[in-house]
């Protein structure tokens, strides 16, 4: 049961970060849910490097948006398509 809340939560998230950054976006919704999961992993590891954690959960799921937001800019830079 908890995969399945990490894969709702990571679409929720990725579907969030996609909005928010606009622009055209070509990934799909496999793609989607692992930007959000690794997003909210990101999200994590920051938090806990800098002594944040244990936060509430709206806090880390604001945190997780904005590490998928860093990924998909990230992902957008390496994977722009190539104008012919």
């Amino acid at each position: 049961m908890h995969w399945l809340w990490v894969i709702i939560i990571g679409l929720i998230v990725g579907i969030i970060a996609k909005l928010i950054r606009g622009g055209s976006d070509p990934m799909g919704c496999i793609v989607t849910i692992i930007i959000g999961i690794l997003g909210s992993m990101l999200a994590t590891y920051v938090g806990e490097q800098l002594g944040l954690w244990p936060a509430t959960g709206f806090i880390h799921f604001l945190a997780s948006i904005g590490g998928a937001i860093v990924l998909l800019a990230i992902c957008h830079l390496l994977f722009k398509p190539k104008n012919s």
